[in-house]
C-alpha cells in the first residue's frame, strides 16, 4: 500500500537531528543501537473500528505531545521463562515475528505489561478459556507495578494469571531512524479490548493523589487518551489538532482499510522491517519514509 503523507511531501527534522545525520554519513558518528520495544493497537467496535490513543506528556524525552498506541521498551524481566504463558508457543510467535523464541517471549510480555501500565487493560487470564473481565479491580496492583513495588511476573503469579499471547495479532515492525539519539526496534501488535475491561490513564486519580501526598513521583507518561476511528485520527492530524509520529500514522492508515475488528485481527501479515531515514541535501534535511528510499 502507499504510505500516507504525514505533513506534505517532506517532513522536516530539527537541526540537531540533521547534523547527526550528516555526522553519521561522514563516518564521524556511530548510530545508537536500537532498544527492543513493543506497542499494542487496542481496538473496539463502535461506530466503525475505533483505536485507543494516548497523548504523551510534554515532559517526555521521546515524542512529547504525540498521540501514540500504548507500549514501551522491553525490560530484562520480560524475558523471564517462569511467567505463565498461554496461546501459541513462543517458537510459533517467533516464526511470525521473524526472531528467536526468547526474544518473542520478551516482546509479548512487554506488549502486555506496557498496555496494562499505560491503559489499565490486561491481556491475561487464568486459562486459555478466560481473560480478566474487570481490570478496574486491579487498580491497586497496577499502581504497585508502576511505582516498582512489584514486578509484572510477581503480579501475574500472585493472581494466577497467564499471558494471553493468542490475543495479540502481529502487525508490523519499525526501527527509529539512525540519526536519532534514542532508537527503538518496535514490534506492533493489534488486540481487541476484552469484554468487561475499560481503558484509563496510567495513574488513576485517587492513587495519584495519594502518591503526591506521600511525596512520590507522577508516573504517568500520558496526559489524555481517547478512542478514535483510524481515519478520523488521520484527519485530525492533517488539521493540526493532534500530532502523530510517522509509524503511528502509517499504521492508522492500514487499520482504516478494514471496517471490523474481526477482519483486522484475522489478518496474517508479513512483517517487513521499516526503517525511515533522515536525508540531507545542502542545508535541507527531511525524513524519508521506507517507500521513498
Amino acid at each position: 500500500m502507499n504510505e500516507p503523507r504525514i505533513a506534505g511531501p517532506r517532513l522536516t527534522v530539527p537541526g540537531k537531528i540533521a547534523e547527526r545525520a550528516r555526522e553519521i554519513a561522514a563516518g564521524r558518528l556511530t548510530p545508537a543501537v536500537p532498544r527492543d520495544a513493543a506497542t499494542v493497537m487496542l481496538l473496539r467496535d463502535g461506530p466503525g473500528v475505533e483505536v485507543y490513543l494516548l497523548r504523551r506528556t510534554a515532559a517526555m524525552d521521546f515524542a512529547p505531545g504525540a498521540c501514540v498506541f500504548p507500549g514501551g521498551s522491553v525490560d530484562e524481566p520480560d524475558a523471564d521463562p517462569e511467567i505463565a504463558w498461554g496461546g501459541p508457543a513462543p517458537a510459533e510467535v517467533a516464526d511470525r515475528l521473524g526472531t528467536s523464541p526468547e526474544r518473542a517471549r520478551a516482546l509479548v510480555c512487554a506488549a502486555i505489561r506496557e498496555t496494562f501500565e499505560e491503559s489499565g487493560v490486561l491481556l491475561a487470564g487464568p486459562s486459555l478459556a478466560a481473560v480478566v473481565d474487570d481490570s478496574a479491580a486491579l487498580a491497586q496492583d497496577r499502581h504497585a507495578l508502576l511505582v516498582g513495588e512489584t514486578s509484572f511476573g510477581e503480579l501475574l503469579g500472585r493472581l494466577g494469571l497467564m499471558l494471553r499471547a493468542d490475543l495479540l495479532t502481529p502487525w508490523g515492525r519499525w526501527i527509529t531512524p539512525e540519526a536519532l539519539p534514542r532508537r527503538f526496534d518496535t514490534w506492533f501488535f493489534a488486540a481487541v479490548l476484552p469484554p468487561g475491561q475499560t481503558a484509563a490513564l496510567a495513574a488513576p486519580a485517587e492513587l495519584q493523589d495519594r502518591a503526591e501526598h506521600e511525596g512520590r513521583t507522577d508516573h504517568r507518561e500520558a496526559d489524555s487518551a481517547t478512542w478514535l476511528r483510524p481515519a478520523a485520527a488521520l484527519e485530525s492530524a492533517r488539521a493540526g489538532q493532534i500530532r502523530l509520529l510517522p509509524p503511528t500514522a502509517v499504521t492508522l492508515g492500514e487499520l482504516a482499510e478494514d471496517d471490523s475488528v474481526t477482519g483486522i485481527l484475522a489478518q496474517r501479515r508479513v512483517l517487513t522491517l521499516r526503517l525511515p531515514k533522515v536525508m540531507t541535501d545542502g542545508k535541507q534535511a527531511w525524513l524519508a519514509m521506507p517507500h521513498q528510499l
